[in-house]
């Protein structure tokens, strides 16, 4: 009996975590999404065929998948000095220790081209979810992510 339970559980498992939703809570950052400012919290819904922007179960824009041109990431890195700061005030200490940590922010771009609508929009991603956020929409429009890091600037 418990041979069965655990062939059944392995099986039912992984479907289940496969069959989710493809959506991400990410943040917007600024582009060409109408009345959406800078900030906002936005869910990201990557299906086979469109990327939908959500807010509040209202859907503010859908781009077809096939119409996505070019897919970007890069990072904000900068210290924590205002914690460090603010820490040092308390213990000298563990504000010298902060001052070392890093943190990172995690962008996304996309730009568009369907038909004469054409638009980019730059997003921030958490930690744990930039990775899948780029893989599932690798998959769904064919296109590698560009790392704006790696590009060089020609003057």
């Amino acid at each position: 009996m418990r041979h069965l339970l655990a062939v059944v559980l392995c099986m039912v498992i992984p479907i289940t975590l496969f069959a989710g939703e493809n959506s991400y809570n990410v943040r917007y950052d600024g582009g060409s999404l109408p009345d959406t400012k800078a900030g906002t919290g936005l869910k990201m819904d990557i299906q086979s065929n469109q990327v939908r922007f959500m807010k509040d179960k209202t859907e503010i824009a859908s781009v077809p998948a096939s119409a996505i041109t070019e897919i970007s990431y890069g990072q904000d890195v900068h210290r924590r000095v205002g914690a460090a700061v603010g820490l040092a005030v308390v213990s000298f200490g563990i504000g010298g220790l902060m001052a070392l940590t890093k943190s990172k922010k995690h962008f996304i771009g996309l730009t568009w081209a369907d038909g004469d609508k054409k638009g980019g929009l730059a997003i921030q991603c958490d930690k744990g979810n930039y990775r899948g956020v780029l893989a599932a929409l690798e998959g769904v429009t064919g296109k590698k992510a560009i790392n704006s890091e790696t590009m060089t600037v020609k003057n």
